[in-house]
């Protein structure tokens, strides 16, 4: 039997090489230190481990949840939006609860475009952003994201043909794998960009949680107009520690929000009333655990930081996310230095070409060890005496 020519165009998955180098590594018996995923490596907040148990145990929760999720998790998500960023919401057509916001970027473009349409995606940006482009076969372009531009995309740089066919353009910031942070004034720009062109905008806000140095990266419903031309999804994963519990939303543009639940009506009822109480828990008033993690990511970044300044490795340090984008040592590659860094120290690292062209040159590292195992890597790094 054979698989259909939609799943057959489907690009390899660059994580599934990267793991199964790993796992030759420690197969071998090295100690590796994995600094290549993006897994956060502590447990979700016992606050809301009790509200699941809890809801386990009403019966209630056993059947199937209504279709387009439980109305109290959707005003949670609305409440949660107008406290942390002033954005006002309507739950029931602004909100869509979804399966995991890597099975909602997926699926957006299976909603919105047609075979063909032209999508503008980041380069360097998330892989798994091209499933969805592939599945529907739609026509990708893509917008650099250059170190000299503060790694935002240079909207005046794209030809006229390109910005006439786009219908729809991804974003990210806090950028996965980049780091950067884009200020209100981007986001504003993107909303005139994107009404004069009839684009419809997709901001990836999963590292939204995480901000550094005592800023809070900016949401793009922030933006006047935003929600005329686009939406906003936003993970639980990396802001709560709930990455086993797939749940995640977009929130935004009505007709967008309307799209994305007519193709999840087709393709489940919805998840697990339970895990929908315990996101409910999560985006409560009490956000201490979030607070706390933060401090703990951004002390890590400190001692990395530290520690790769200390051997001569000139790197920026990152404002938001748990990822740090480093720049390459002459003469390596991204996949090179990657694998070199792995076999002979036995750190591993994401080489930048697997998040598109213009990754090469850097690697990411996530900030998902402790911090005494961050300075080890690079302590290893530093006897290959590459700087």
């Amino acid at each position: 039997m054979k698989q259909s020519k939609r799943l057959q165009q489907l690009p390899e998955h660059f994580f599934s090489t990267l793991v199964g180098k790993v796992a030759e590594q420690i197969e071998a018996g090295h100690d590796v230190i994995l600094l290549g995923r993006g897994n956060p490596d502590q447990p979700t907040p016992p606050h809301i481990v009790e509200a699941l148990k809890r809801a386990v145990d009403v019966p209630e929760n056993h059947g199937y949840s209504p279709f387009r999720a439980l109305p109290e998790l959707k005003e949670a998500v609305a409440k949660f939006y107008k406290r942390e960023y002033d954005v006002t919401l309507d739950p029931e057509t602004e909100v869509a609860v979804l399966y995991g916001t890597k099975t909602g970027l997926v699926e957006i473009p299976l909603a919105l475009l047609n075979e063909g349409e032209t999508i503008l995606l980041p380069d360097p940006g998330y892989p798994d952003y091209l499933s969805g482009v592939y599945l529907v076969n739609a026509t990708l372009e893509t917008m650099p994201l250059l170190e000299k531009n503060q790694f935002l995309p240079d909207y005046a740089a794209l030809s006229e043909q390109v910005k006439e066919a786009a219908k729809m353009m991804y974003l990210n910031y806090p950028s996965n794998p980049t780091a950067a942070v884009a200020p209100l004034s981007f986001f504003e720009d993107t909303v005139e960009f994107a009404k004069a062109r009839d684009i419809m905008v997709v901001h990836d806000f999963a590292y939204g949680g995480i901000g550094f140095d005592g800023k809070k990266p900016v949401s793009f419903l922030q933006a006047d107009g935003a929600k005329d031309v686009g939406i906003e999804t936003y993970s639980m994963s990396k802001t709560f520690n709930m990455a086993g519990w797939r749940v995640g939303f977009a929130v935004g543009n009505a007709q967008m929000i309307e799209a994305i639940h007519t193709l999840q009506d087709h393709l489940f009822i919805d998840i697990f009333p339970a895990i929908q109480h315990a996101a409910i828990e999560a985006l409560g008033e009490d956000q201490s655990a979030v607070d706390e993690l933060v401090a703990m990511y951004e002390s890590r970044r400190n001692a990395f930081v530290r520690a790769c300044h200390d051997i001569g490795w000139n790197v920026h340090a990152p404002e938001a996310s748990f990822f740090a984008w480093l720049p390459v040592p002459a003469p390596h590659t991204s996949e090179s230095f990657a694998d070199l860094l792995l076999k002979e120290a036995h750190v591993a690292v994401a080489p930048g070409h697997g998040f598109g062209t213009y990754g090469e040159g850097y690697v990411r590292i996530g900030l998902l060890e402790s911090e005494e195992r961050l300075v080890e890597a690079v302590q290893r790094i530093a006897k290959l005496k590459l700087f």
